[in-house]
């Protein structure tokens, strides 16, 4: 009962890639059920309901590391659900439907915003992902906060570094 009396938990962490574009950014996160591509710590993911990417779609999600309700050396998992996803502001919005990590009505939102470094290219981005979450007994909010900076910061690399060694496949060698 006290865990409901407390507000939200809500935070955004953010990166800039240099060597990216938005338009070249956003496919990899609307393609909702493979996140575990460019997630470093995240094994597994694939869908489960729905089409790929469209509203409504669900996909599974396992081995990430959060503390589960289950046991501390258990793998963590989830179902999450594509509740928005809009091209043109390059953003999805997604929550939580089932989880063994404590995270209870999860709600999260990955925008990806042009710039960054004006080379003339269109070349740079910003990703954003926020997320509002009850607060998770055991937990503080600040390291919940350092797991999605670590996070972001890896999906930014490996989404970079693809983009990156596709272009120079692409340029003939």
């Amino acid at each position: 009962m006290e865990q409901n009396s407390q507000p939200k938990w809500e935070s955004k962490v953010s990166t800039t890639l240099t060597h990216a574009s938005a338009d070249q950014i956003w496919p990899l996160f609307k393609d909702f059920f493979n996140l575990h591509k460019w997630f470093p710590a995240l094994p597994t993911s694939y869908g489960i309901h729905g089409t790929n990417g469209e509203v409504g779609c669900i996909r599974y999600c396992s081995g990430f590391k959060l503390r589960s309700e289950d046991s501390v050396d258990s793998v963590s998992w989830a179902t999450e659900r594509l509740i928005a996803s809009d091209p043109i502001d390059r953003t999805i919005v997604y929550e939580i439907v089932d989880s063994n990590a404590g995270l209870k009505s999860y709600v999260s939102k990955v925008k990806i915003v042009s710039g960054g470094d004006d080379d003339g290219q269109g070349r740079g981005c910003q990703i954003e992902w926020s997320f509002s979450v009850e607060p998770v007994e055991g937990w503080v909010l600040e390291d919940m906060v350092k797991i999605y900076e670590n996070g972001l910061q890896g999906i930014a690399k490996k989404m970079e570094d693809a983009i990156r060694s596709t272009e120079q496949a692409g340029q003939g060698e």
